[in-house]
Formats: C-alpha cells, structure tokens, sequence
C-alpha cells in the first residue's frame, strides 16, 4: 500500500510526523553517520538564548525509574555562535530543520526572532516557553497573558511558522494553547518535562545540583497523552506530542488521540535510531488502521 506520510501543520508542511526533541540530539553533528537525516521529519537542536549560558551545577541529570530527570539549564554558546557555527551544518541536511529559542525575557524571543528571520534554511521555531530546570528561569506557558505576548512578537518579528512549546506544569494547558493560537502560532508541543526531584537520603542532600529537574522518558507518556487527548478536543492547533515516545505503539497512540506529529526526545538516548525505526514501521501501523494518509488518521479515536 503507497502511504502518505507528509504533514501540513498550518504553514509548516514536513514529508513525515516523525522529528527529534530539542536538548536529546545535540546540533546534529553528533548524530552524522548514526542515522539517516533523510528519513527524519526534521531536527530540532539543542536550545540557543541570545547569551551564552553556563547552565547548572552538577550533577545535571539522575535516572529514574522508567524515566530521566535533567537540569542542563540551557547550556549553550548563544544565538550569535549558534548562527555562525551550527546552522551552516543544520542547514546542508536533507530535512526540516527547527531552531528551538529561550528568552531570559518576553523582548528577547523577539530579538532572536528577529536574527533568525533574516537566515536561510529554517522550516520553523520552536519556542521553548517552558523550561523548568533552568536556574532562576521563567515558566513563561504557565500565563496565557505572556504567552500571547511572546507568540505576537515572534509573529511580528519573522515569517517562519511557529510551534510554541508549552508547560505540562499548569492547572487549564487548553487555556494557554488557546492563547497561543490568538497570537498566531501555527502548532504547539506538548509537552515539556513535568517538574520533579529526586534526593539521597543517605547524604541527606537533594542529588541535582539544581535540587529540581525536569522529568521526561516512558514515565509521563500516560500524562502527556491526557494533554494531548485535552487539546485535540478542543480543536485548537495542531498538536506535535512530545514525552516518553519510543516505540511505533507510542506514536500511533499519539496519532489517535490527536497528535499530528510527534517528537522523540529521551529514547534517543538509550536508542539513537529510535526515530528512523519508528518512521520505517509507520506503513505498515496505518495498515492497520486501513488509512494510506497519515493525516486522515489524526484523532480517529475522537470520532
């Protein structure tokens, strides 16, 4: 059966569902001769802010049962570096590539934008309005007034479609996916990691250096996919699941419960060809849902 696997995400249009998560592929350097690149529905690097960033103290990350929790704290060397150094790479590949932005405030999102609008070879931004593990940060996703405001001024600032990545930490997530469609978004992640810790009581002392960190891997699929479930059925935008995917039995459960694309962030790490695995067995899963268009199947089990 000839299947398609292209996806149309209001302006942003991809030739499959299937990309990897900010923060668990690096810039794609690292990855060069892992995998195929051309396989992949694209690439979402590693955060960049408009300065450098040391990050935090470590220990950075502690595995969990069926999960990881991480405090990076955005480590990078800033958009300037990231521009000259990094997107001449991203761009010669042979697929989407999505810089993912972080604002210390709503003015720098706009200024990134801004600089990132004038550059060649950009699908997409990603903006990562929710990043709990970083020191003395801001869960932007956690208003609706300031996510509405961030979004406009990316909006202004640039012509690139844009996928705010909102915040699994809030009481109402449709309320802020909502705002972020007002202000022009063209789809949302979710989500980001749920804040959570871990401590060794034998040292008496919190094992991060940040004391929290962000939770990710298997343990927050169940979570993730009653936010996805949530929001699909309020038919705001499209929706790319983000947490604990791995598995062609993951994505499918995304698809159905409304997920128009999926990213795969933490199994990248225990299995770096996650990702051209799962879009390698996407033929035969739609197969099964007797549908030759990927697309035709988002949200079935809403239906």
């Amino acid at each position: 059966m000839n299947v398609d696997l292209s996806i149309t995400l209001n302006r942003l249009i991809l030739r499959n569902p299937v990309l990897v998560a900010s923060g668990t592929f690096g810039y794609a350097r690292e990855m060069d001769g892992v995998i195929d690149f051309a396989k992949l529905g694209g690439i979402i690097p590693k955060t960049v802010t408009r300065q450098p960033r040391a990050g935090n103290s470590p220990p950075r990350t502690v595995e969990t049962p069926s999960g990881l929790l991480n405090a990076i704290g955005l480590d990078n060397d800033g958009i300037e570096h990231f521009i000259a150094h990094h997107l001449p790479y991203l761009r010669t590949l042979p697929t989407a590539i999505i810089p993912n932005i972080a604002g210390k405030s709503e003015a720098e999102f706009t200024e990134m934008a801004g600089m990132l609008a004038r550059e060649p070879g950009i699908a997409a931004l990603e903006l990562n309005l929710s990043c709990p593990n970083v020191s003395g940060g801001t869960d932007f996703a956690t208003n609706p007034a300031v996510t509405r405001r961030i979004v406009r001024g990316v909006r202004d600032a640039c012509n690139h479609a844009i996928i705010a990545k909102l915040t699994p930490n809030v009481t109402d997530v449709v309320t802020i996916a909502k705002a972020a469609a007002d202000a022009g978004a063209d789809a949302i992640s979710l989500a980001n990691t749920f804040v959570g810790m871990a401590i060794d009581w034998r040292r008496k002392k919190p094992i991060l250096g940040n004391v929290t960190g962000g939770l990710s891997g298997p343990a927050i699929k169940p979570l993730v996919l009653r936010l996805v479930w949530q929001v699909a059925k309020a038919k705001i935008l499209p929706i790319i699941a983000v947490g604990g995917i791995g598995t062609i039995d993951d994505v499918m459960e995304f698809l159905v419960a409304g997920a128009s694309a999926v990213q795969i962030g933490t199994a990248n790490f225990y299995d770096p060809t996650a990702s051209v695995k799962i879009v390698e067995g996407l033929p035969k899963a739609l197969g099964e849902l007797k549908v030759s268009r990927w697309m035709d199947a988002v949200g079935m089990a809403h239906r």
